[in-house]
């Protein structure tokens, strides 16, 4: 009888409810949970295990990290790299954006649950804690990757000029091979995923389209030169190499 349910800040604005069975859940329960979530004008996927992140955050709070080691391996900025998430990636908005307006404390909280049940989920990046420990929460704080200057939410300066300028495929990669991990262990399928980043992510086109536009085949190969570079880590998982 036992069944998580997770909803996402804030509640009133986002429409999407993860829902985790249990491995004995039974049928009626998630029928019932299922229910429920329709009942308060919310849209349900479903986590068919219990793993580190569930979907979105399974795809969300590690690319945060990737972003912060893209900054480090590449040299662009914060602005060209959240830029490039923006207009070439169908965000919302930048990747260091929305990780102010999540706020550091919940991308610390996360990343750290993550980490202790599964170190292979999450390559955690120091600034992360470092920005926590400073208390440089985000918009919450007036301060995170970005200053604020009151408690009103401020959009970030971000223009296709400076998307030109930076390649966002370590992100794909990053996001998509963890999107492929929760495919291979029976987690979610495509569809769900899809779903997810949708309403959870606000992607204003399926994931794996972009993918797909910026070719399988090269995302697989980016994955594989990072591998050697910095570890298993990012070795492609075999849904994605399939799929070349």
């Amino acid at each position: 009888k036992f069944i998580g349910i997770h909803f996402f800040n804030p509640p009133q604005l986002m429409k999407l409810v993860e829902v985790i069975p249990g491995e004995k859940t039974s049928h009626d329960v998630i029928d019932l949970t299922l229910d429920y979530v329709k009942s308060v004008k919310k849209e349900s996927v479903i986590c068919r295990r219990d793993v580190p992140g569930f979907i979105i955050n399974r795809l969300f709070i590690p690319m945060v990290h990737e972003a912060c080691y893209m900054m480090d391996r590449t040299g662009a900025t914060m602005t060209e790299i959240d830029s490039a998430v923006k207009f070439k990636l169908g965000f919302p908005m930048g990747i260091f954006e929305l990780a102010d307006f999540t706020g550091m404390d919940v991308i610390h909280k996360a990343t750290t649950e993550m980490y202790l049940r599964d170190k292979k989920v999450i390559l955690p990046h120091p600034t992360i804690e470092k920005m926590f420990d400073a208390k440089k929460l985000g918009q919450k704080s007036g301060e995170g990757f970005y200053k604020y200057s009151d408690d009103k939410y401020e959009r970030v300066a971000l223009s296709e000029e400076m998307a030109k300028k930076c390649n966002p495929i370590q992100l794909v990669a990053n996001i998509l091979n963890n999107a492929a991990w929760l495919v291979s262990n029976k987690a979610s399928d495509i569809e769900e995923i899809e779903k997810a980043v949708l309403l959870g992510l606000g992607l204003k086109k399926p994931l794996f389209e972009t993918a797909k536009e910026i070719g399988i085949k090269n995302i697989v190969n980016e994955l594989k030169q990072l591998a050697t570079k910095y570890g298993k880590f990012y070795e492609p998982d075999p849904l994605l190499i399939s799929m070349q």
